[in-house]
């Protein structure tokens, strides 16, 4: 099969707006929608029946914050299997708690807590805006779901000035309770804000046709105003929140895109609360994937025979090597970002990763002339983990865990290089369309 390239330059731009039009799970879904529905995917709804037929495109959505597309290929699901890949919406961030608001010396902030493993220092003195869904009932008393975005900064979490802190730069840790709410307004006098109106005013603004009496629940989120960027005095480096795991999202959606003619059953998972456990009805440790799949494939012996000859590979973000604390990776196993795709093993299955998966994947960066790279953890420090066990242990079949080389990890503001994610797509793409991947 000939290497399909992606045009370096036009990839990074499609990403960058990518990761400025999804602050939140919920916008990353719909942006990605947005794309299949320009590809001629059809969209499937879970309470429906489905009708597949061989060669045809879908997608369905749980929860407005995970999705699964798939090509049907040949239809040939227990001889052939699929070929998958996996990533995450979710990103580490703060999230405004049920009663958030704070009248606090003359200012007006909101009560946060954190998701997943924040790396909270980079939070402080950036320009804050919020995003995510919306539940309320108009004033007939009918429910309905708004996804919303103020993208103006509208918030800040103001450092402590270093002569009130004589240590920070030695011994700064933060308390999560009590040092991160985020300060929004001035208060007048006795005046106290109501976060329920702030959001009744915003979603009038957004769309002037609605009509909300009541907020009945809401998930938002704060994130960081500043766009993705190309940075660096030779534009080698992209930079942007939420690079963890949204680049891997979208690397494996243009994969998708691009072997859409493929005679292959191909799919994309992108799953939420990766950073939580993935304990919900939308993580990989829910139902989502194994129902869609027993949707298409049936169950039974069916079932596990396509399974059997499935592969997945879970994409999910690598540790580059730091250049200040390169004491902190294995000698031999520190990624340095645009040298390639890395594989990444763990002897105690954090990464589910084999022989024979990493074996694969080299081979089609072999094909491809793409380097690529290994990442194992010291062996006296412990690693994070992904997706790839989890659906590994769930639908037994053969998985693989990749990512691209990363800096600043789970901070509000991570860097990659500008190289990497290109070339995984074209792995990816080849991945999805390889028609001989079996070992004998």
């Amino acid at each position: 099969m000939k290497k399909h390239t992606f045009d370096r330059s036009l990839f990074n731009r499609k990403l960058l707006d990518f990761l400025d039009q999804s602050p939140t799970p919920f916008h990353a879904t719909r942006e990605i929608v947005r794309q299949l529905d320009n590809a001629s995917f059809q969209s499937l709804n879970e309470r429906d029946i489905w009708h597949l037929a061989p060669g045809n495109r879908y997608y369905t959505v749980r929860n407005g914050s995970s999705i699964v597309a798939f090509i049907t290929g040949n239809g040939d699901y227990p001889e052939q299997g699929f070929r998958m890949v996996g990533a995450h919406t979710d990103s580490p961030c703060l999230k405004v708690k049920p009663n958030p608001d704070l009248h606090e010396k003359g200012c007006y902030q909101l009560g946060v807590e954190v998701y997943g493993g924040a790396l909270l220092n980079p939070w402080f003195d950036r320009d804050l805006s919020l995003a995510g869904r919306v539940t309320w009932a108009d004033k007939n008393t009918q429910l309905h779901s708004s996804l919303l975005n103020l993208k103006d900064p509208i918030a800040i979490i103001p450092s402590l000035a270093i002569h009130l802190h004589r240590k920070a730069n030695s011994e700064h840790s933060v308390n999560a309770q009590t040092d991160i709410p985020p300060v929004l307004s001035l208060l007048k006098g006795d005046e106290k804000n109501a976060f329920s109106q702030q959001l009744i005013k915003q979603l009038q603004r957004e769309d002037p046709a609605l009509q909300p009496a009541d907020i009945l629940d809401y998930e938002l989120f704060f994130y960081d105003t500043q766009k993705a960027a190309i940075i660096g005095l030779e534009r080698d480096f992209i930079a942007s929140a939420r690079l963890d795991n949204l680049l891997s999202c979208f690397t494996g959606l243009q994969s998708l895109l691009a072997a859409a003619d493929s005679e292959m059953p191909c799919l994309l998972v992108c799953n939420d609360h990766e950073e939580v456990g993935s304990q919900s009805t939308t993580g990989a440790q829910g139902s989502f994937l194994e129902n869609v799949l027993t949707r298409i494939v049936g169950t039974g012996e069916p079932f596990i025979r396509a399974m059997q000859q499935s592969m997945l590979i879970s994409a999910d973000n690598a540790h580059a090597v730091h250049p200040n604390y390169s004491d902190k990776h294995d000698s031999n196993h520190g990624p340095i970002m645009n040298q390639g795709p890395v594989i990444k093993i763990n002897a105690n299955q954090r990464y589910a990763t084999n022989s024979e998966t990493s074996a694969l994947f080299r081979h089609l960066c072999q094909l491809d002339n793409v380097p690529v790279q290994s990442f194992v953890a010291r062996t006296d420090m412990g690693c994070g983990s992904t997706i790839g066990p989890l659906t590994a242990s769930e639908l037994g079949m053969m998985t693989l865990d990749v990512g691209l080389p990363t800096l600043a990890m789970h901070s509000i503001r991570e860097l990659a290089g500008t190289e990497d994610a290109a070339n995984l797509a074209s792995i990816l793409t080849r991945f999805f369309k390889e028609s001989n991947l079996t070992i004998a």
